[in-house]
């Protein structure tokens, strides 16, 4: 017969990695890369690769009255493709959450929100990196002029909260933060 520890006696939830030297090979503004010596979980020598972002990752999911939401568009560089996410954005890591989702919100869309739900906490691709994102509902919207960064060329688009859900489901939208916080917001919006 097959025996359950319960999950909070669970052994394997102890690190089996030893770390033996840390080697930064790559910094930004934005991120650090780090080339770790280890002892792998059978004891042998090995090396692991860790991406440590600066910020946190943050998404909003505006929603006004009429069951409306927005999404940004823009090419995102790495993927080498057009992208339509959520409004996002990093927030470092010594400031409040909920101020740098404000910011975003208001840079991206020119809103603000009277009403705040931290929806999601999520962490994006783990095996490499630190990267924790957060989600926001952001409700009793108020509509302002938007404050792009010169990094930025960004389409907006306002349109019904269930055709942005469409998008997820049928794979128009790719960004992993905005799936998450879509389907969320979606349970929580009983869509």
């Amino acid at each position: 017969m097959l025996s359950v520890t319960p999950f909070f006696l669970n052994s394997m939830e102890q690190n089996p990695w030893k770390t033996q030297k840390i080697k930064e090979i790559y910094e930004n503004p934005w991120i650090k890369v780090e080339e770790h010596e280890v002892i792998n979980p059978a004891g042998n020598p090995g090396i692991y690769g860790k991406v440590q972002f600066k910020n946190k990752a943050l998404g909003i999911i505006p929603v006004d009255s009429q069951g409306n939401t927005w999404l940004i568009g823009q090419y995102r560089y790495p993927l080498d493709c057009y992208s339509w996410e959520i409004p996002m954005g990093g927030g470092p890591l010594e400031v409040d959450i909920l101020e740098s989702a404000k910011r975003e919100l208001k840079e991206e869309t020119g809103m603000k929100a009277q009403k705040w739900t931290e929806v999601l906490r999520i962490h994006t691709s783990n095996s490499v990196t630190d990267e924790e994102g957060f989600v926001f509902l952001a409700e009793d919207l108020e509509e302002g002029e938007t404050e792009f960064e010169e990094t930025e060329v960004l389409s907006i688009k306002k349109l019904p909260f269930k055709k942005a859900l469409e998008m997820v489901l049928n794979g128009e939208i790719t960004d992993g933060i905005s799936i998450a916080g879509i389907l969320k917001v979606a349970r929580i919006l009983g869509v």
